[in-house]
């Protein structure tokens, strides 16, 4: 049963099977060839129970704040402010695709909308200054991960409606991570460029007063941030009253740049429409198959198979990694956390690890699903800005941030505190 799953799942996402589809598909099989229980009686009680929750409100919010702040031109004045400060430091403007994706992370919830928006903002201008292509774009792709960690995340929204964990304590638990990934992204940047400078572009240097004048372009994301985050954490607000604000907050910032047109609403709109749908149709058809994999007893099989191995918490934990960082290769990352999460969240309880922790870890495990061929979304996404050259210039340019995520998964284990710093359990 195991082996039908595993095949099965590679199988439809090679077909290019949609996701949702694809959980349904294989939750129709079980229950077709392993069960003793008719579970098609139940699909419409697990599309209901699945999808009737206040919580997953917050998803359309936070995807239509991110929206509304691209259509403000939020990222290309973020950029520019950037620019200005970073551009002296060896690497210049890739320090500058790392810090807006950084920033534009804590107002979208999603890394394939940060890659693609920093990456409209900066590709032609690596081109314009000649910068080494393949940083310039893994940078992007690296950058744009961190959506799905620093909050609000989408990610971490879904993690917590699957494991019951609070969704305010995996946000506060995220900002700490996130931001020392970005810190290693720069650092690594900064090695490569002084060992290779060309790859790095012109050093540039901007005066004082040219830096502190684009700093009023950074407040909008920042007062964004502050009061989502703030009101979360102090309690005033919870995760969909939160995203709520943001949506007014961003309505009014977009309204002062002039960008509440008619046709910026709607593009926002049918944006969000199609993420949404896209989100809640895996949700809902990993929802089943969950179901079916549990009254079939694969979660059991599966619990049973990895004790067997006989090894300690650290040694299983260590075994839970390396699948993910070798499902990583081929399954969609949404997917392969809605698909596993219900299985493996139990395994890592009852060896005796937070679950708070875990999500953390978990959630850099896919971003670096993300920036890894040959499914990896983000890669997809920059070399589609592009408009020119190879995918695997993308790849070999993000090979230095897998690095980087790698040491953030150590760090993690090791020190579980910078997870849980500002979200103690």
């Amino acid at each position: 049963m195991i082996w039908y799953v595993s095949i099965g799942l590679a199988v439809l996402l090679a077909l290019s099977v949609p996701v949702g589809a694809a959980l349904f598909i294989l939750g129709f099989g079980l229950d077709e060839f392993f069960s003793a229980m008719p579970l098609m009686r139940g699909l419409g009680q697990m599309v209901y129970s699945s999808s009737d929750s206040f919580l997953l409100i917050a998803i359309p919010l936070f995807v239509l704040l991110g929206e509304i702040l691209v259509r403000a031109g939020i990222a290309e004045r973020t950029y520019a402010t950037l620019d200005t400060w970073f551009s002296w430091l060896p690497g210049g403007l890739i320090h500058a695709n790392i810090g807006t994706a950084t920033m534009f992370s804590a107002t979208s919830g999603s890394s394939v909308a940060t890659a693609a928006t920093v990456a409209t903002v900066a590709m032609p201008q690596a081109r314009k200054q000649g910068y080494d292509q393949r940083l310039f774009a893994g940078a992007i792709a690296a950058g744009g991960a961190l959506g799905i960690l620093l909050p609000p995340s989408i990610n971490l929204i879904v993690y917590g409606f699957l494991t019951q964990t609070s969704v305010p304590q995996l946000f506060m638990a995220g900002i700490v991570p996130g931001l020392l990934m970005a810190l290693g992204f720069m650092i690594i940047t900064a090695i490569l460029c002084t060992i290779k400078p060309a790859w790095g572009g012109p050093s540039r240097s901007f005066t004082w007063a040219e830096r502190m004048a684009g700093l009023p372009h950074l407040i909008p994301v920042l007062m964004v941030f502050a009061i989502i985050i703030g009101s979360i954490y102090s309690g005033w607000a919870t995760p969909t009253e939160a995203a709520a604000i943001g949506v007014v907050m961003a309505l009014g910032i977009a309204a002062f740049y002039g960008a509440v047109t008619l046709e910026n609403m709607r593009a926002a709109l049918l944006g969000t429409i199609r993420t949404t749908s896209m989100v809640m149709f895996v949700i809902v058809g990993a929802y089943f198959l969950n179901f079916a994999l549990g009254a079939t007893g694969l979660n059991r099989a599966l619990s049973g198979f990895l004790e067997g191995f006989g090894l300690g918490p650290y040694g299983m934990l260590l075994i839970i990694v390396l699948m993910y960082i070798v499902l990583g290769f081929f399954i969609e990352t949404l997917a392969l956390m809605i698909a596993t999460i219900p299985i493996v969240v139990p395994i890592v309880i009852d060896l005796g690890f937070d679950k708070v922790w875990f999500g953390i870890l978990l959630i850099v495990l896919i971003e670096m699903a993300l920036i890894t061929p040959p499914v990896g979304l983000n890669l997809y996404v920059v070399q589609g800005a592009r408009k020119e050259g190879r995918l695997s210039d993308v790849m070999m340019g993000a090979i230095p941030f897998v690095f980087v995520m790698l040491v953030m998964v150590g760090l993690l284990i090791a020190f579980p505190s910078i997870a849980l710093l500002f979200a103690p359990v």
